[in-house]
């Protein structure tokens, strides 16, 4: 892979990237700057949702379990139920659901409580994955934001945005590409947990409904595409993994920072998908 060429990519969409990409099966691999640590944002809910399988797979939690989700206390979102005004009665493993497809920060925070970020940094820790860590939960981030800005969003001045924990990697949830793609590697080969959790966290992976980063650069009815965004202000990432119909298993994470404070900027959305495709089509050559 040219990483001059992916480099201009890259730059022509307006951000800097990391990207890492390996087949599952085969074991190549390739990246761009696949060691830096980079602000990870909602891609946190990946490896809270391993630990919550392997809490389960450990007798230690009941996915089927229902739990109460009161108005009051719900972190804020766009989604799930972060952006609904009533009182939920809903099963773990739903929560789950939820925190995976629509990226729902209230279900990921009531998942946080229960399973502790303790024990998902342990099974980090258990795994060798050395440089990513859950060191917040979607609340704590979020407020972070207002406090360090001075007020809620939108966060748009560039010297606001400098002053931020949430996207320092020294002090917010954080990994490399290579590390993330190892995770969905390990969840892809029934690695991660029992090999029937694993067999769910693929399936919820592969309900995740943005088409417009990662899976933008597959646009093939014969090629699934499963993964997990993040994004916060100048931030869009994406980790998961493309299958294709001769069986051939690419785990793929591209972490980008955008040049503008804009909330809008599809380039930058796109150049996700772009750079994966680069990436996967050299590992199949």
């Amino acid at each position: 892979m040219n990483e001059i060429e992916l480099g201009e990519v890259f730059a022509a969409a307006g951000v800097e990237g990391w990207l890492h990409a390996v087949d599952i099966d085969g074991g190549r691999e390739c990246g761009y700057q696949p060691d830096a640590t980079r602000p990870i944002a909602s891609v946190f809910k990946v490896p809270l949702l391993v630990e919550l399988c392997r809490q389960a797979d450990a007798g230690r939690v009941d996915l089927a379990e229902r739990v109460l989700v009161p108005v009051a206390g719900r972190t804020s979102g766009p989604t799930g139920l972060s952006a609904m005004r009533d009182e939920v009665s809903i099963s773990l493993r739903d929560l789950a659901y939820l925190m995976i497809a629509v990226s729902d920060n209230a279900s990921a925070d009531v998942l946080v409580e229960r399973v502790g970020l303790e024990a998902v940094n342990a099974m980090l820790a258990g795994f060798g994955l050395d440089a990513t860590r859950v060191t917040m939960n979607g609340a704590t981030m979020l407020d972070s934001m207002a406090e360090d800005s001075g007020h809620a969003w939108p966060f748009q001045d560039v010297e606001e945005l400098a002053r931020m924990r949430a996207l320092d990697p020294a002090r917010t949830n954080r990994g490399t590409p290579r590390e993330l793609t190892r995770l969905f590697a390990m969840i892809w080969r029934d690695e991660a947990a029992s090999a029937e959790l694993c067999g769910w966290m693929r399936e919820v992976f592969a309900l995740q409904v943005w088409p417009h980063r990662l899976a933008a650069g597959f646009p093939y009815d014969d090629v699934d595409v499963s993964g997990k965004t993040g994004t916060l202000p100048t931030i869009r990432n994406e980790a998961g993994v493309v299958e294709y119909p001769d069986g051939g298993r690419y785990a793929v994470a591209v972490f980008t920072r955008s040049f503008s404070p804009a909330v809008n900027q599809p380039r930058a959305d796109a150049v996700i998908g772009t750079a994966a495709h680069m990436a996967v089509d050299h590992l199949r050559r």
